[in-house]
């Protein structure tokens, strides 16, 4: 049995040292302010969001970026709150942006990809740009956008995220957490396995999104607008689906503001791995769960056979050394480096984090937005 241990740990170690390695090989992009030539439609689907919009809209406002060249349509997922004052204002204040405000048409068990889809049908531009509601774009999103799509010709483009942070346990550890998807999301990129994204910070060639039926095969699971599209389109142009690595595109979303909130998250994140089709994103999460219920085996094995003690010790130090590497390269590039004051207490509690999340996800429903979502 601790032969067994020692390998997954092995197998875990060698993936993150193989992110870290990928983090690096993926060319960090410098604004060189190419001439505006790709036009975008900005999709921002949202429910009950009216006190994160005003922020988003602020941001909008001040896009560097030709006017005539995007458009923004937001799609309200049947709010119940008083967002439409708020709208009112962000259009009286600019008249010369090109702004829709769409309903959700529903038709499958996905609200968000339902109203993806509802404004990709109604988009005018060639190129389909998504954020969330919660969040806020940098000021040249849309020309590192323009300047990647005519250097390096994609179909799918995925683009950095960052939490923005609060003083309190609950905002350093999901910084944390977070800070560590977002350095294995551009390590696997680096390694030319991309295995994760996040919808935040996307960018895709509508044509492709039709060409392959959009989110069509999927659409009974809730979440995944981001990460099964991002399949999809790895599958058939495996060299046209790209990492933007730049600061100057790095957008900003809010962190769940309690526990509950956040491990519904978890779960929700969590439970559309099983529905992966690429082989390379199930064995990170099977290696990435196993090694933590490995660390927690151990740890019991050690109580009860002090002689396991060492082994112990090492596995767990080498662990927690290794994830750290991974965490501090990458929030060294998202400026985002206050959370690693509180890495090590939050690293002795972080495996049982992901064997509790990996046990509920199989097991447990979620909430998202208001809303039950079944397994």
């Amino acid at each position: 049995m601790i032969y067994i241990l020692i390998l997954i740990s092995i197998i875990y170690l060698a993936l993150i040292m193989a992110f870290i390695i990928g983090f690096e090989k993926v060319e960090t992009v410098k604004n060189n302010d190419a001439v505006p030539k790709n036009r975008f439609s900005i999709i921002i689907p949202f429910r009950n969001e009216a006190h994160n919009l005003p922020g988003l809209l602020k941001s909008i406002s001040i896009i560097n970026y030709p006017s005539e060249l995007f458009e923004i349509l937001l799609v309200n997922d049947d709010s119940k709150d008083n967002f439409n004052p708020i709208i009112e204002e962000f259009t009286n204040r600019n008249p010369s942006l090109n702004f829709q405000l769409l309903k959700n048409i529903r038709k499958t068990n996905s609200p968000k990809k339902d109203a993806i889809k509802t404004a990709i049908n109604l988009s005018n531009f060639e190129w389909i740009v998504t954020t969330d509601a919660d969040s806020a774009v940098p000021v040249n999103w849309l020309k590192l956008f323009n300047q990647f799509i005519e250097d390096e010709n994609p179909v799918f483009i995925s683009a950095p995220v960052k939490f923005s942070l609060q003083n309190s346990l609950l905002s350093h550890f999901q910084n944390l957490n977070f800070t560590s998807l977002m350095g294995s999301t551009l390590g696997g990129f680096g390694i030319d396995n991309p295995f994760m994204c996040n919808g935040a910070n996307l960018c895709y060639h509508k044509e492709t999104f039709f060409e392959l039926k959009g989110f069509e095969g999927n659409t009974n699971i809730a979440s995944g607008d981001d990460i099964f599209l991002m399949e999809k389109m790895f599958r058939i142009y495996p060299n046209k689906v790209k990492f933007l690595k730049s600061k100057e595109s790095i957008v900003e979303t809010r962190s769940e503001n309690s526990w509950k909130l956040f491990m519904n998250q978890q779960i929700r994140w969590a439970s559309k791995s099983v529905s992966y089709t690429i082989f390379f994103a199930k064995f990170v999460g099977i290696i990435v769960f196993l090694e933590s219920l490995m660390v927690l085996i151990l740890g019991i094995f050690t109580l009860l056979f002090p002689q396991f003690w060492l082994t112990f010790i090492i596995v767990f130090a080498i662990k927690i050394m290794v994830d750290f590497m991974l965490i501090a390269q990458t929030s060294v590039f998202l400026k985002s480096t206050k959370s690693l004051k509180y890495y090590l207490p939050i690293s002795l509690f972080y495996p049982f984090f992901i064997v509790f999340t990996g046990f509920l996800s199989t097991f447990k429903n979620y909430e998202w937005k208001g809303r039950s979502f079944k397994k």
